[in-house]
This record gives C-alpha cells, structure tokens and sequence, in this order.
C-alpha cells in the first residue's frame, strides 16, 4: 500500500464528512462539490467509490504510480551518455539542438537541462538578479527628503562616528549634516526639528529600516505601519509620510553621497587641523555643507517649494521621547531607575491610578503630562524646574496660544433691544379706573331702588 502524507489523510477525511452530510441530506451534491472544490461529476464518482471501497476509495489513485508522461529509461540513460561521451564541452541550448537536428531525440529544452543538472554534468546557473528602474527626481524640493547615517573614521584615526545627513530628493541640496557618537533616536530628531525649524514640513521622508524608523515584526519581512517609533509618532504628528527602503540600491542617491563625503571630508578635517567633534561640526555647518551643496546640488525640475510653513506645533513636545506610566499610589512616576514626585493640582484631589506621559525632551529635561494638563517639570536629575499646575499640554495641531478678546470700548446695547414706553399721565375729563368705580356703583344702586318701586305699584 502506498504511503501517503498527512495532507492527503485530512483531504480525505474532509471529503467524507461532506459525503456523509450529502447523503444524510442536510446539503445537496452540487453544494457538497462546491464545498470540495470539485465538478459535480466528479463528486459522483467519489461517491461511487466511497460505497464501493469505503474509505480507502477517497484516497488518490495516482500515489505510487509512474506518470504516464514520462520519459522512458532508456531515452533518459541514451541523453546522458551522449553528453558525456560526444558533447560535454558544449552548452545546454547548444546540445539541446544536436539532439534534435542528429539524433532525431525530441525533448523539451526545460527537461534536458534539469535531467543534466540532476546528474550533476551542468552547473546550476545564479539567479537572475531583479531589474532594477533609475527613479526619476521629484520636481519640487520639500517633496521627498533622504535621512541616512554612514560610520566611518572621519578624523583618520582609531575612533567612529557617525555622519547624519538630511538631503533633498529633487536638488541633492544638503539640509542637514553632523558627526555623532551613534545614529540614535534622539540623533535622529535633533536632525529632523532643525530641518523642519529652518525649511518648514515636507512632504515625505525616505530612510532604511532601522528600529529608530520603523519596528520590523520579522527579520527582513515587511515593516509595521500599526506599531510606530519615536521617530514615526513624531513626524505623524506633522502629517510627514515614512517611507521604508528594503535595499540599499533604493536609498542609491544617499549612498553615493556618502562616498562622496568619505572621499573628501577626512581630507578637509587633516587640512583644516581639526580633531575634535565639536569643531569638526561646526565647520561643517559654517563652511563645509554649503561648499558640498555648491559643487553637488542640482536646479530642480520645477519652481518653487513644497515646504509648508509651520502651525503653531509645539516642536519641543513633539521631538521628544514619551512614554506612558501609571501615577503610584503616593502620586510618583516611575520608569527605569528615575522616579518623579507629583506635587498637588488644584484640580484634582490625587493622580494615584492615572496614566500620564512621560515626554523626555531633547535638552535633557522632563515633562509629566496628564491629558491637557502639565503636571510636572523637572531636570534631567529630577529636580523641579517651575510650579507647573496651570501649564496645560500642547494641543494637538495647533499650539498657538489664543488671544484675548479686546474688551470694546463703547458698550452696545442688547439684543433685542428692551422697547421704552414712556407712560404719559392722562386728561383729567376722562375719568380713570378708581374715581368710575364709586359711580358705576351709584348708578347700579338707583336702578335697583327703582326697579323695587315699580314692583309695588
């Protein structure tokens, strides 16, 4: 009996409960092949067989047998001989011909070369490489921007840094170039809030897959676009698209500009008698980065720009590392080996149970925020800076704070207006309400006498 794998047992234990359900009529055949994913017709004679050989009927008939398309023995022994024995020096189109045109041996190209492959005589060929497009510029500048870090010893001694660079997709203009310990998140933005400050907000910006950009669930699998870093919140927050490279031929242009600076920086740095970091960077944004964007940048395509200038975003907040903790019970935040102690708002009796965020600022300092409510200032080493209680968050969006309403100088009247009724005094000939009482009642008073007079008589 043939063996048969675990995917074709439960392929047939599917099929039989979708008979059995047919025959019990719960569902009719046609629904029960489609079910299967089979014709009709087919569905009948799985029948057929299921009540002739029972279970053992369901399983595939073909396992174990030889492919009626197959290639004799003979012939297949025949094509490697004479490979071996008349042909070995050529290729396998080239001896795909012989057969035909001497030895009247008609197979197809695909089967000769995987039979001498199989045997060993021919050497699988390398895997094509993808074609690849040279992507066109973008025609505005502020449409795309590249951010990249390149490592390397850029003062021609034992010690690295890194050189972070920000340029613009449609002039190779460099926005932003300085030497860093390490390409971090806070390197990272540092870099983006001085281009976005100086420039204003683009449009998108390019970069790899590093987990300061993106957090990537599988090693070289597909980014999260769900679960965003540091990085990918803040420029959120701007309406910044993030667009991730998966090879380092997308990112080409930055690459090349990184030879660029290799070739020519460590050179400028020797001349200039430069060694120290905080030198090396202020020569670069003093003299250096404007040479590079005079020898190496390239009129755009267009005129103009699509920087878009700046809404009142609050920019300290929004480049800053947050995290969200639970306010203990004696109103402290903890995180790490650093706690922070809340002092009372006038709002609310205790924050104990609450979640606040905890927003790490790149100057060093740190700001606990609950809601739209400031709740705590403090230094780098947890010292308060400033009675925060009536600071409030920046808002999302717009930060710009709201002006005051000019108090008017003159006051308008209300609306509607009241209508004034001058009330005037009235003629003494026409009798008012109290002095016609008495006389009413006089009159009334005779007729009644009277009326008794006429009575009696």
């Amino acid at each position: 009996m043939p063996k048969y794998s675990e995917v074709a047992w439960e392929r047939a234990m599917k099929v039989q409960e979708v008979i059995l359900r047919a025959m019990a009529k719960t569902i009719t055949w046609w629904q029960a092949a489609e079910i299967v994913g089979v014709s009709p017709r087919s569905m009948r004679r799985w029948r057929q067989r299921y009540e002739e050989h029972g279970y053992d009927g369901l399983m595939d008939r073909r396992r174990g047998k030889p492919s009626p398309k197959r290639v004799p023995l003979a012939q297949a022994e025949e094509v490697l001989r004479l490979y071996q024995e008349k042909y070995a020096d050529l290729n396998v189109r080239h001896f795909h011909e012989k057969l035909k045109e001497g030895h009247d041996i008609e197979l197809s190209y695909t089967w000769v070369k995987q039979a001498l492959q199989g045997a060993g005589l021919v050497k699988k060929g390398r895997k094509r490489g993808v074609h690849r497009k040279r992507r066109a510029r973008r025609p505005l500048p502020g449409m795309l921007l590249h951010l990249d870090g390149s490592r390397h010893q850029w003062f021609q001694d034992q010690r690295w840094y890194d050189l972070i660079e920000i340029i613009d997709d449609a002039t190779s203009e460099t926005y932003y170039a300085q030497l860093v310990e390490e390409e971090s998140t806070r390197t990272v933005m540092a870099a983006l809030r001085e281009v976005i400050e100086r420039k204003g907000r683009f449009c998108a910006l390019y970069s790899d897959r590093a987990s300061h950009f993106f957090h990537t669930p599988a090693a070289g699998g597909p980014v999260s676009r769900e679960r965003l870093s540091q990085v990918g919140r803040a420029l959120q927050a701007l309406g910044i698209e993030m667009i991730a490279a998966y090879s380092p031929q997308a990112r080409g242009r930055s690459e090349r500009r990184f030879g660029t600076w290799q070739g020519r920086l460590p050179q400028e740095l020797r001349l200039a008698k430069i060694t120290a970091v905080e030198e090396a960077n202020r020569f670069l944004r003093e003299h250096y980065i404007g040479e590079m964007n005079r020898k190496f940048s390239v009129p755009a395509s267009q005129a103009g720009h699509a920087f878009l200038p700046l809404s009142g975003q609050n920019l300290d907040h929004i480049f800053s590392v947050q995290n969200e903790r639970t306010v203990a019970q004696d109103n402290t935040v903890r995180m790490g080996d650093r706690t922070w102690q809340i002092e009372q708002t006038p709002w609310r009796g205790t924050l104990a149970g609450c979640r606040v965020t905890i927003c790490e600022h790149l100057d060093g300092h740190v700001t606990l925020v609950y809601g739209p409510h400031v709740v705590g200032r403090y230094t780098a080493t947890g010292e308060v800076l400033a009675n925060s209680e009536k600071a409030r968050a920046p808002r999302c969006g717009n930060d710009a704070p709201r002006k005051a309403r000019k108090t008017p100088k003159t006051s308008l009247p209300p609306f509607p207006p009241r209508l004034e009724i001058r009330h005037k005094t009235p003629d003494s000939h026409i009798p008012t309400a109290t002095t016609a009482t008495p006389v009413s009642r006089k009159l009334k008073q005779g007729k009644k006498n009277q009326n008794r007079t006429d009575h009696v008589l």
